[in-house]
């Protein structure tokens, strides 16, 4: 039976902004170290820059690229294009000329709102460099459909406009009108392919995400949600942004993730709840501000390994802690945990799939773990106008093959075990590099533990450690590896363990994952010598 999402919660943007600004119009919305602004002050600024997009031409089913910084602007701008059934694009504020190019032109994007700078990058120039012509007037050959810039800053060339200049435009009231099955957000994301795919997502998918999330995750009105993902991904849209908004709680959000920054807005405005990974869980927990701070968190959203969950309820007292599974291409949630729930299943990271989704695992014949399959009102549309890839991922019956691996147990809970990609085939066994991870993690020396899977002449793959070290840490490699041998079965232990100072000499993405790639390949490197 279908799960009538209506009578759940708000299916628009729009009708999810109008609840949250009546019920409370003086909560703060959204809070960044240098901007605040409360949900009637958002509400009043969505309608003034739906004015404005319509005074421009904007209409429903129309692609917007927004390539700015997190805060309230970002919010906003979001919020209104989605009231006129127009599609945000968000642009990753990382992208080289040339990526951020193919982003716009695949997209089709039709209209650009454009920061001129963000910390250290020169957004502009980058603009230029991918479309000269806006430096005379548009459109440009390399991006056909692009029509119009606006450009907040400064730096705003001669065929662009000024943000100014274009909400002063606004001057009419216009109406939303956006409908639950209107398109909200081109997602980009990569693959296992060589080009960035357009996931797209609707105003159904994304609501209802946000609400099941966030009501799971324990938020109620009034409360201090720390995000620092990039709005450009559906972490920070759907569960960052849309879980707030749904469930009137306070975004605090950031630029760009930095743990003795984010440890003291945990403590400054009172954080009771944060997101993160792995990665900046860790970053989190090892770094020395974090027993100086006056901390209230009463839970957080992880993707994380039970390890790492472990030490967020004991040493950051985030006792309500659940932990998620998800990709883009499920609007992202599938899964989650949820802070009613009895701490052992939370700390072991078992989830219950969101309701009316389906989850099913495609067995892989070897043991009860297989490839994860989802169906249900959380699934993308498809790739904008790549129907190949979409046949590839979503099957005649609706199931998309997530590329990941899982198990389901009795209980109808879910368990990621990483993905399939990443997979260390270990002669006839398949390792999971999260098992690994998380069984290292649990040494008292070790910070963060990253492992990946390097070519074996025999076993035609072996697993290998890359180890950080906690401060004052004196343990070496073989004694790292013999603590692991008396806990991991004999083909699970890395063949190798090398010991780093941190990560981000391997290059980190903007969500503060590690690129494992390049770390594989530095194994292979070390084991060669």
């Amino acid at each position: 039976m279908q799960l009538d999402l209506a009578g759940v919660c708000p299916l628009t943007t729009e009708a999810a902004l109008r609840r949250a600004a009546t019920i409370a119009p003086d909560v703060e919305a959204v809070v960044t170290a240098q901007s605040r602004m409360t949900f009637g002050e958002l509400a009043d600024e969505v309608n003034q820059i739906r004015s404005a997009l319509a005074a421009a031409g904007i209409a429903r089913g129309d692609h917007v690229g927004i390539c700015v910084g997190n805060g309230p602007r970002w919010v906003a701008l979001f919020l209104a294009i989605g009231s006129l059934g127009a599609v945000s694009v968000p642009v990753n504020t990382r992208l080289r000329a040339d990526e951020f190019g193919y982003v716009l032109r695949q997209s089709r994007v039709k209209f650009l709102v454009l920061a001129d700078r963000l910390l250290t990058v020169d957004l502009a120039a980058m603009l230029r460099e991918a479309c000269p012509a806006v430096d005379t007037e548009l459109p440009d050959p390399r991006l056909p459909d692009l029509r119009r810039v606006v450009v907040i800053g400064a730096d705003v060339p001669a065929g662009a406009g000024s943000w100014e200049h274009f909400l002063a435009a606004g001057i009419d009231p216009v109406p939303a009108d956006c409908t639950p099955d209107d398109v909200l957000l081109v997602q980009y994301t990569s693959g296992t392919t060589s080009y960035p795919k357009g996931v797209l997502l609707t105003h159904r998918s994304m609501c209802a995400n946000g609400f099941f999330s966030g009501g799971r995750l324990g938020l109620r009105i009034g409360d201090r949600f720390h995000s620092a993902r990039p709005f450009f991904h559906v972490a920070g849209t759907t569960l960052s942004i849309l879980s707030c908004l749904q469930h009137v709680a306070t975004l605090v959000a950031m630029e760009r993730f930095e743990p003795g920054e984010a440890l003291r807005l945990f403590e400054a405005e009172r954080c009771t709840h944060f997101s993160g990974n792995d990665t900046i869980a860790l970053m989190l927990l090892n770094h020395p501000d974090r027993t100086r701070r006056n901390l209230v968190l009463r839970g957080a959203w992880l993707a994380a390994s039970p390890a790492i969950v472990r030490r967020a309820i004991d040493e950051l007292g985030a006792r309500e802690c659940v932990v998620g599974y998800g990709l883009s291409e499920a609007s992202p949630n599938v899964a989650q945990s949820a802070w009613w729930e009895p701490e052992e299943i939370r700390a072991a990271a078992r989830m219950r799939p969101e309701p009316g989704v389906e989850v099913r695992i495609q067995s892989s014949g070897v043991d009860s773990s297989g490839e994860i399959l989802v169906r249900g009102w959380n699934v993308m549309l498809g790739y904008y106008d790549l129907p190949d890839d979409t046949a590839a991922a979503l099957d005649a019956d609706g199931w998309l093959h997530t590329g990941d691996l899982g198990r389901l147990g009795d209980d109808g809970r879910l368990e990621f075990l990483g993905r399939i990609k990443e997979i260390i085939r270990v002669g006839g066994e398949n390792v999971a590099p999260a098992e690994v991870e998380n069984v290292l993690h649990q040494h008292p020396e070790i910070r963060q533990a990253v492992v990946v899977g390097v070519p074996d002449p025999r076993l035609v793959e072996v697993p290998f450690a890359f180890v950080v070290l906690k401060d004052h840490g004196a343990a070496t490699p073989a004694e790292l590896l013999d603590w692991a041998r008396q806990r991991l079965a004999g083909f699970k232990v890395p063949r190798g363990l090398h010991l780093v100072d941190g990560f981000e000499q391997f290059g980190m993405t903007a969500s503060a994952k590690v690129q494992k790639r390049h770390l594989a390949d530095h194994a292979a490197r070390l084991l060669a010598q």
